[in-house]
């Protein structure tokens, strides 16, 4: 296992990260060159990854980037990714001190863990136990997966988005993203993985048997009790396709079918969702933009727009999919055209900066008015953890 060398955690100062130059072009060769011509080499292409973590870090120390929450852990995850890749030890550093923050050497962190959106950020215990070995993490990343044994559930097992009665009895596609991944890696880390993979693969079926309707496409929540305001008396489903809550799922779906075994039951089942859901993505991407709208399937409309984070989400879903053989490699082209879209929505600042636009700030269940109201966004972490994931999987990746 892969440990963190204590001097690379402490030989960073933290609050005044710089942003580091894009790199440049390609100079030209000191020596003359050949008599007979050659293609000439492209320019380096920027790396947009370092550059957003980069820039996130200029922005905010570890103690003034929020508060244990799923939008922060998001981003932290996406920034790991780009350690994992770079080894640059500032941006490990950093998420080790955001973590710190929380949990006490003992072990102990002050959260009930009472909603899924609380838990996501427990990947970020996991990746801090893989890379350090320090016990404590172990011990917080528990309390989560305890929590999990007395948390309320459906009739049929789905995890209630909160333990409140708000939320009570309701499943909402984002929900899968917040706790599905953490188990799968928990369990991969801490010899659990027969329950942790079980229970992530049912957590995905029941969801989608609820979510996902004809088109394909997943409908933001579901209320068994039928009880909720935006509810369906019939069906219990929330009236629209919210885009984000469609771009947890297809993450989710997609890490988790990376992590359970070949022959896992209910790999065929979720297989199926995420091909039906595949086509659904397709169908519904925005021609022009290679975007995604933020109400799915309601393009036409003129107050509709399209949103970035969830445009980063199906992106990486679709291509990591076809990567995988999960989809049918011409996704792979629809996840090209997304990319592409997603990154004309990325703009550098005069202070050096990246501009990451038009993402929607956190939204519960609602309708069309609703999520077309929501504000857009700029550097919402929201929409930089969902590209750094995305760009991590596609980085370099351009049509021609």
């Amino acid at each position: 296992m892969k440990r963190l060398r204590a001097a690379a955690l402490t030989a960073v100062a933290l609050t005044t990260a710089t942003l580091a130059v894009l790199p440049a072009a390609v100079p030209t060769p000191a020596v003359a060159a050949p008599a007979v011509s050659a293609a000439p080499r492209p320019a380096a292409a920027p790396d947009w990854s370092t550059a957003v973590v980069d820039s996130t870090m200029a922005r905010y120390t570890p103690a003034t980037i929020g508060g244990w929450s799923y939008p922060v852990g998001l981003y932290l995850y996406g920034q790991y990714l780009t350690y994992k890749r770079t080894h640059d030890p500032r941006y490990l550093t950093y998420i080790k001190s955001y973590v710190d923050r929380f949990v006490k050497s003992d072990g102990s962190i002050d959260q009930s863990f009472n909603s899924l959106d609380s838990m996501q950020a427990g990947r970020l215990l996991v990746i801090l136990h893989h890379e350090t070995g320090q016990d404590r993490y172990r011990k917080a990343a528990k309390k989560i997966r305890d929590r999990l044994d007395t948390y309320p559930r459906t009739a049929d097992g789905g995890f209630w988005h909160a333990d409140n009665s708000s939320r009570a009895h309701q499943l909402w596609a984002d929900g899968v993203y917040m706790v599905n991944p953490f188990l799968v890696e928990y369990g991969k880390e801490f010899g659990d993985g027969a329950y942790t993979d079980d229970e992530a693969a049912k957590q995905l079926a029941v969801y989608g048997g609820h979510l996902q309707v004809a088109n394909g496409l997943l409908k933001h929540a579901y209320d068994e009790s039928r009880t909720a305001s935006w509810a369906d008396p019939a069906t219990g489903l929330a009236p629209e396709h919210w885009c984000r809550a469609v771009g947890w799922y297809a993450m989710a779906i997609v890490n988790v079918l990376d992590a359970v075994p070949a022959n896992q039951p209910r790999r065929p089942q979720l297989l199926s969702i995420f091909r039906k859901l595949a086509a659904g993505l397709e169908k519904y991407q925005d021609p022009a933009t290679g975007r995604w709208f933020q109400v799915i399937d309601k393009g036409g409309r003129s107050d509709n727009w399209t949103e970035t984070s969830c445009s980063s989400m199906f992106t990486y879903a679709l291509s990591r999919g076809a990567q995988q053989h999960y989809l049918d490699a011409h996704y792979a082209d629809v996840a090209r055209r997304g990319y592409q879209g997603v990154l004309a929505k990325l703009s550098v600042g005069a202070d050096g900066r990246t501009e990451l636009a038009d993402i929607s700030v956190g939204t519960n269940v609602g309708d069309y008015a609703y999520y077309v109201a929501r504000t857009r966004a700029t550097n919402d972490f929201h929409g930089l953890g969902a590209f750094l994931i995305m760009n991590e999987q596609l980085r370099g990746d351009v049509v021609s």
